[in-house]
């Protein structure tokens, strides 16, 4: 007789922001890490974006947690940003794209946004309202 032999699946990977199925709890726990950090960057695991935000601000003296997501859940933490913390979620803007920036729990933009609010001097004012900087 012949057995087979079943590999059982590794459990989900949810203590460093990433793997899962994107359950609740785990979508909750992100809304709940945007509304306590000054600052935080949300993007895709391995995003070279995501990196040069986190390299910009860590250059301006924050340093935010960032939470990468798995491809695979990336639209159900987009939904969920976008549903809770922006306010919308439909076809008015209020979508979540990745890398996403918040400041002071509420969506910032993406690394357009925060290179051209830096370049123009206005990003260290904004850091500095949403308690990020003391300076």
């Amino acid at each position: 007789m012949h057995q087979k032999n079943q590999i059982p699946d590794p459990p989900p990977a949810t203590a460093d922001g990433g793997g899962g199925d994107g359950n609740g709890a785990e979508l909750d726990n992100v809304v709940k890490m945007v509304s306590e950090n000054p600052v935080m960057v949300i993007g895709t695991r391995g995003c070279c974006m995501c990196h040069v935000v986190q390299k910009l601000l860590q250059g301006l003296g924050v340093n935010p947690p960032v939470y990468e997501v798995d491809e695979v859940d990336e639209a159900a933490v987009a939904a969920e940003l976008s549903r809770k913390v922006v306010g919308g979620g439909g076809d008015d803007g209020g979508r979540v794209q990745f890398p996403a920036v918040f400041v002071g729990g509420k969506l910032f933009g993406g690394l357009e946004r925060l290179m051209a609010t830096h370049i123009s001097g206005e990003l260290v004012p904004i850091l500095k309202d949403a308690g990020a900087l003391w300076l």
